[in-house]
């Protein structure tokens, strides 16, 4: 994955103006930064392991795939969309951990088209809404507070926080692989 390539993946966003374009140029940003970290990557760098922590540059794209993919289904489904983690079972946790690996037949290449993907939904999303003010309840989760609601807005910005915290922490991985930084 070469530096072009990451910034022509995401360069095909809808023509905004105002709060929508402010949003999906910050979830760009993100994004491109998050994608950096994986250029000149082989398919087993991508899945290793570097810091203390489970995660790896792969299984960070397809956790941020899945979060986004799960929260513009939330704005067009609601709750019903991400389901009820409060009923989760073993094997709903161990599908839920393995986001966050390369799996057997897990491919850079394939993970960071899968995100492509998602995110040429989610920016059509944004550009298409007819309202960021619409709430929804949130889903049963211990995590959100009971009968709380979100807008759309505010699902936006969290897909925003949560790519942006996910695009450092793939920049710590990457620099302790092999020393490479996005910025500086």
């Amino acid at each position: 994955m070469t530096n072009e390539q990451i910034t022509r993946d995401f360069a095909d966003a809808p023509a905004l103006s105002g709060e929508r374009a402010d949003l999906l140029a910050m979830l760009a940003q993100s994004r491109h930064f998050l994608r950096l970290t994986t250029r000149d990557l082989t398919d087993e760098q991508a899945g290793q392991r570097t810091t203390a922590s489970e995660l790896c540059l792969g299984g960070l794209i397809k956790h941020v795939t899945l979060v986004e993919r799960n929260w513009a289904d939330f704005i067009l489904n609601g709750p019903s969309a991400m389901g009820d983690a409060t009923t989760m079972t073993e094997a709903d946790w161990t599908a839920w951990a393995d986001q966050f690996r390369m799996l057997p037949g897990d491919t850079l290449a394939g993970v960071l088209a899968d995100y492509a993907e998602v995110a040429r939904r989610t920016d059509e999303l944004v550009a298409t809404l007819p309202d960021l003010d619409a709430t929804l309840p949130l889903p049963k989760a211990p995590w959100f507070e009971a009968g709380a609601r979100w807008s759309a807005r505010r699902v936006l910005m969290h897909i925003v926080a949560e790519t942006a915290q996910h695009a450092g922490h793939a920049d710590i991985i990457r620099e302790s692989l092999d020393g490479a930084k996005s910025m500086g």
